[in-house]
């Protein structure tokens, strides 16, 4: 019983089978559609992001960084990232260097464009003022990067209390099952056009497959955590965790459990957290079969949809003063989710398995630091009931906690943001004002 890998990966893999066949026949549009846009993420190339990094005026923001104000940052020199096969000397900021009068940048080398672009994070040996750094030209959708502020919100006087408020603090996104970094980037871009810095984290879905206790997928968070914790060292400096959906959600329990056995004062850095699509406070086979298939099938699961007509295969759903017609899964579907669902009633109720998440959840249940939350969900969501949802808000009231809540009503699990952009936004601003921009203590 040490590792779950065998157990999960064969039944799994083979309804995930029996998933693809059924969509088997839009192969080719998917494809298509896939190169024009992503449902859940701003546009991508990524191959073609590597070769013209240079020349993309996306990148171009970088050059208005100067070294005085990287040499700030002290995790630049722990700072490793996947770019293409080059050798550029990269200079070490940690050491003592002094632009010279003219204001020169660091932003001359496609190395380093990448590289503050969207950085991946790694413990690595102290290095010296000059290196050459060689990378391979491909590199796997990586587990977390670093997103730095655009310039422009950068205050260089120092004398906007705001803007060095956001400088102190990062936003840890992370992400739901299935997801990957492009999935994230409207979301980093959104808080970095604001003046903060962000990471975005995300677990490949054949990771989560093949999950151990205490195997990698936990070393992957215990990394993270400690980066964060390395961040935090310097007085001042504050986390904003964004989570999504129930993965999102179990990973910050874990980075909380992590934090309380290294440094407890760590809980009290976090200033916020905004939970959008979750939880289900409990080990709901259900919950985790809707989540599994709405991975396995994307777009196509019935997960993403919600119509606004109706259809002899929708089922009326009354909220509140409004109707609104809910789709049935098909029927590959339906049986994908019965077959996930049998299997999760196995899985959960293994012992170790078991015993692991339930002192996750009961962490976040009762034991989550005394920041404000806010929690973004919708009736509509097809994989966390919004009455799970609810319920824990007003529990997470009862305890004392400063929670605020907004049901989107319409709009699918984790697409809020791309359904509603304007009042998901609004969201977010009142709350970054109200708690992490402003310096009240919440006991």
């Amino acid at each position: 019983m040490g590792s779950l890998s065998g157990i999960i990966q064969r039944p799994v893999i083979a309804a995930a089978v029996a998933a693809l066949a059924s969509v088997s026949v839009e192969f080719s549009d998917e494809i298509q559609s896939f190169r024009s846009s992503d449902t859940c993420s701003t546009s991508e190339q990524s191959s073609s992001l590597l070769s013209n990094s240079v020349q993309d005026s996306n990148f171009s923001w970088v050059s208005h960084i100067s070294v005085s104000k990287l040499a700030n940052l002290s995790f630049v020199t722990g700072i490793r990232v996947p770019v293409p096969n080059v050798s550029f000397p990269v200079l070490d900021v940690s050491q003592n260097f002094v632009p010279n009068t003219s204001g020169s940048s660091v932003a001359s080398s496609p190395f380093l464009v990448n590289l503050y672009r969207s950085a991946e994070l790694a413990k690595g040996p102290k290095s010296s003022a000059f290196k050459t750094t060689t990378i391979p030209p491909s590199s796997p959708d990586i587990l977390y990067r670093w997103h730095l502020p655009e310039p422009s919100t950068i205050d260089v006087s120092g004398s906007s209390d705001c803007s060095s408020e956001k400088s102190r603090t990062v936003v840890v996104l992370l992400g739901w099952l299935g997801s990957k970094q492009k999935h994230l980037n409207k979301y980093a871009e959104w808080y970095t056009s604001r003046g903060f810095h962000v990471i975005t984290f995300t677990f490949p879905l054949a990771e989560i497959l093949s999950y151990q206790v205490g195997g990698k997928t936990e070393q992957d968070i215990d990394l993270l955590a400690t980066h964060l914790a390395d961040w935090l060292e310097e007085d001042g400096k504050n986390l904003v965790f964004h989570t999504f959906s129930n993965t999102g959600w179990l990973t910050y329990g874990a980075i909380l459990e992590k934090f309380q056995k290294q440094d407890l004062s760590l809980l009290g850095r976090i200033r916020g957290c905004i939970v959008d699509s979750a939880p289900v406070a409990a080990p709901d086979p259900q919950v985790w079969a809707s989540g599994f298939s709405a991975a396995f099938l994307k777009k196509h699961s019935v997960a993403t949809k919600v119509h606004a007509s109706s259809k002899e295969s929708d089922t009326e759903v009354l909220v509140g003063s409004k109707t609104f017609m809910e789709p049935k899964p098909a029927i590959a579907e339906s049986a994908l989710l019965a077959v996930l669902e049998k299997f999760f009633d196995v899985i959960l109720n293994i012992p170790m398995v078991n015993r692991r998440l339930s002192d996750v959840l009961s962490l976040l249940s009762s034991g989550q630091p005394s920041c404000p939350q806010l929690y973004i969900y919708s009736s509509a969501d097809r994989v966390i009931p919004a009455g799970s949802v609810e319920s824990f808000i007003e529990k997470q009231r009862r305890a004392g906690h400063e929670v605020r809540a907004c049901n989107f009503v319409f709009t699918p699990h984790v697409d809020h943001f791309r359904n509603d952009p304007q009042l998901y936004t609004t969201q977010l601003s009142q709350f970054l004002d109200d708690y992490v921009l402003t310096h009240r203590k919440h006991s």
